[in-house]
């Protein structure tokens, strides 16, 4: 009896330690042709419910059975835990199928190998401070808050006493919206902190100050006993890193500034007077006036990533960041100088009058002056195929992709004609690009100030409406700035987002400007340096700021959900019903001419390597736009994102070589003054010379 009472228990005991092995099943399915719509179902049995989920995927919440928008090709991970602490690890792979997902998904792990260079944070890795992001408070906003509606929240009872401890999901307050009553409960565990008294007014959407002011709409905050990681829905910590990239540029920026003693400032007058063409001298070596050749430079930066990455930065770091975007883009100015003044003093003009400059010649040339031809030679190499890779890419095929998707929002006519969209772009970027940078500049000479102007008086539009918030707006970027909550990262946090978004839009040290620059109808390399320096004040200065005042005026900086151009463009409407159609038009000239641009920055890049001739610039000029087809036609995800990198990476080579003749162009620069002084300088017939002291 004993013996078939011990074979019983022994096999309950197998049974039930079978019955308790995690058991997973999974659907891995790729829905469509299109990239990046990929998704993991799991079917968990066995073990203890209920199952936590950690997908490698951050953005799939931890009790989650499915993973969506996954990138064909790509693996993915998985750890499944029981209630019990059992756990399992599985990896699964959506298989790619389409042409385009084969494209994407070779090109993520590219990406990510690149993104991991370029936003690598050197503070981080060496110990200087911890990039985690931690909240030592949760503010509790008013139930069913919203910072688009029209509203009025009151503080109706208090239902503890300030100070209380509380568990997350207990109610502490009773809430009038409109006069309706809404019950308030801990969004965590904590102290009770009150931020509004009873019978006091929470949120009042007609009340400027609240809809201008970040937080208006919290009633109270619950203090944690110590502060607590933010995560990702998937339970990884969020970080705010300080990206390798921006240091390098920023620093950069700030040396030049130093070395050459604030010439970003003392020099804005002068640029003016050569923009303007006071100093044109029609017989100088070239191919365009100064202005021309401003015009071609701005066009090639102002773009999309003024109006929506703006909105992009405003969401992440609130309203500050417009502070350290607007120092970013003051000390790129110097950055801008530099490379310019080199652009011009190391050109090659053929006997055709053609011009052929930028960073490829004076990191050579430049470079083997000074005893160092190998390395500019390297450098020299490096960067051409770089910026070969983002004309074609960054400055080519995510403009027109972005551009069609931004139309085709507004023009539902357009959705699903990607490839004749690209057709007719091509044709209009065809008939521009074959003359070459005279026809360029003549083209962008006349976009460039037209669209500016439409975007920059919209802007004061909205903002003249909004005048009455000039102070809570001011006030919100100020203390935005100096002391913002750990929602947005700290004070770190909200000065990198700022300082990422003028790197990433004026292109300061990045070293394109130059090549346009370089074909400056000039005798002074110095002068086009002046005029180079009012690129990143348009750029980010004005336009970013722009953008920027318009979020924070219309109170759209707190709309959550939203992002880029669609967040830019309901700021607009809110004020101007008719806007979004012409800012969806801003849109696509701005893509246009950054297109043109583009064309001409990778023509000599790609003549530098192929040769200088005519045959050699036609081929470049067909690949080009046959990737403008391309780029419009399908979404390419990670091959964009990579050729969009690229631009930044032009910044290594560059930046190097800068650094190495900050000292020849210091001493350029000094002798220009001298003359300019001394009335030495050409300037039209009828002007006065400018004696004024410029150093």
């Amino acid at each position: 009896m004993r013996k078939y009472l011990l074979s019983f228990l022994f096999t309950i005991s197998i049974v039930s330690l079978y019955a308790q092995e995690l058991q997973v099943n999974a659907d891995v399915v790729n829905p469509s042709k299109i990239i990046n719509d990929g998704y993991v179902e799991l079917n968990v049995t066995g073990g203890t419910p209920p199952y936590q989920y950690k997908w490698s995927n951050q953005e799939t919440p931890l009790d989650s059975p499915r993973t969506e928008n996954l990138i064909e090709g790509v693996p993915y991970s998985v750890t499944v835990t029981d209630a019990a602490g059992n756990e399992i690890e599985q990896e699964y792979k959506v298989k790619a199928e389409a042409i385009t997902e084969h494209f994407n998904g070779t090109f993520a792990p590219i990406v990510e190998s690149m993104g991991a260079v370029l936003f690598w944070d050197p503070f981080s890795a060496i110990g200087v401070y911890d990039p985690i992001v931690y909240a030592d408070l949760r503010r509790v906003p008013a139930p069913g808050w919203s910072a688009t509606e029209d509203a009025k929240y009151t503080l109706q009872e208090w239902m503890v006493a300030e100070g209380t401890q509380v568990e997350e999901g207990d109610l502490i307050a009773v809430v009038s919206k409109d006069g309706e009553q809404i019950n308030a409960y801990a969004n965590a565990g904590g102290e009770v902190k009150y931020l509004v008294k009873e019978g006091g007014v929470i949120y009042n959407s007609e009340n400027k100050e609240h809809v201008i002011e970040q937080g208006a709409q919290y009633l109270a905050a619950i203090e944690y006993d110590e502060p607590v990681p933010l995560t990702h829905p998937n339970g990884d910590p969020q970080q705010k890193n300080i990206p390798f990239i921006v240091v390098w540029l920023l620093f950069g920026a700030l040396f030049f500034t130093i070395k050459l003693g604030f010439i970003n400032i003392r020099g804005f007058k002068h640029s003016l007077d050569l923009a303007r063409g006071k100093y044109d001298d029609p017989d100088a070596p070239g191919q365009v006036t100064h202005f021309q050749a401003l015009a071609t430079a701005v066009s090639g930066t102002v773009g999309l990533g003024n109006i929506a990455g703006v909105a992009v930065a405003i969401s992440l770091g609130g309203a500050g960041a417009t502070m350290w975007m607007i120092i970013a883009g003051l000390l790129g100015m110097s950055s801008k100088f530099v490379e310019c003044t080199l652009g011009v003093k190391y050109r090659f003009i053929n006997s055709e009058g053609r011009v052929f400059g930028g960073p490829m010649n004076y990191l050579r040339y430049g470079l083997e002056k000074r005893n160092k031809g190998f390395l500019g030679k390297i450098l020299a190499g490096l960067f051409a195929i770089l910026a070969i890779g983002a004309s074609f890419g960054g400055g080519n095929m995510f403009q027109a992709n972005q551009s069609f998707v931004i139309l085709a929002g507004e023009f539902p006519a357009l959705v699903g004609n990607g490839f004749y969209f690209g057709l007719v772009v091509a044709v209009l970027v065809g008939i521009v690009i074959i003359g070459g940078i005279s026809s360029i500049a003549k083209v962008t000479g006349k976009i460039v100030p037209v669209m500016a102007a439409v975007y920059i008086v919209g802007a004061l539009v909205v903002i003249g409406v909004n005048i009455g918030n000039i102070g809570p707006a001011f006030a919100a970027i100020w203390d935005g700035a100096f002391s913002p909550s750990a929602l947005k990262g700290g004070v770190i946090g909200v000065l990198i987002v700022g300082f990422q978004r003028a790197a990433f839009s004026n292109e300061a040290g990045v070293g394109s400007a130059a090549i346009a620059h370089s074909a400056a109808k000039t005798n002074n390399p110095p002068s086009e340096g002046f005029v180079a320096l009012l690129e990143p004040f348009i750029d980010t200065v004005v336009v970013c700021t722009l953008t920027a005042l318009v979020l924070i005026f219309t109170g759209m900086h707190e709309v959550e959900g939203v992002g880029g151009v669609e967040l830019t463009s309901s700021a607009f409407g809110s004020v101007i019903s008719w806007f979004p159609y012409v800012l969806a038009t801003a849109v696509f000239l701005f893509a246009f001419s950054t297109m043109i641009s583009w064309s001409y920055y990778g023509m000599r890049a790609w003549t530098y390597l192929f040769g200088k001739s005519k045959k050699i610039e036609y081929v470049y000029k067909f690949l080009f736009l046959v990737f403008v087809v391309i780029g419009a036609s399908v979404s390419l995800g990670a091959v964009l994102d990579f050729s969009d990198m690229m631009i930044l990476a032009m910044s290594f080579p560059n930046i190097i070589g800068l650094y190495l003749m900050s000292g020849e162009v210091k001493t350029d620069l000094k002798e220009y003054l001298r003359r300019l002084k001394a009335g030495e300088l050409f300037q039209k017939p009828g002007k006065k010379k400018e004696v004024r002291k410029a150093s």
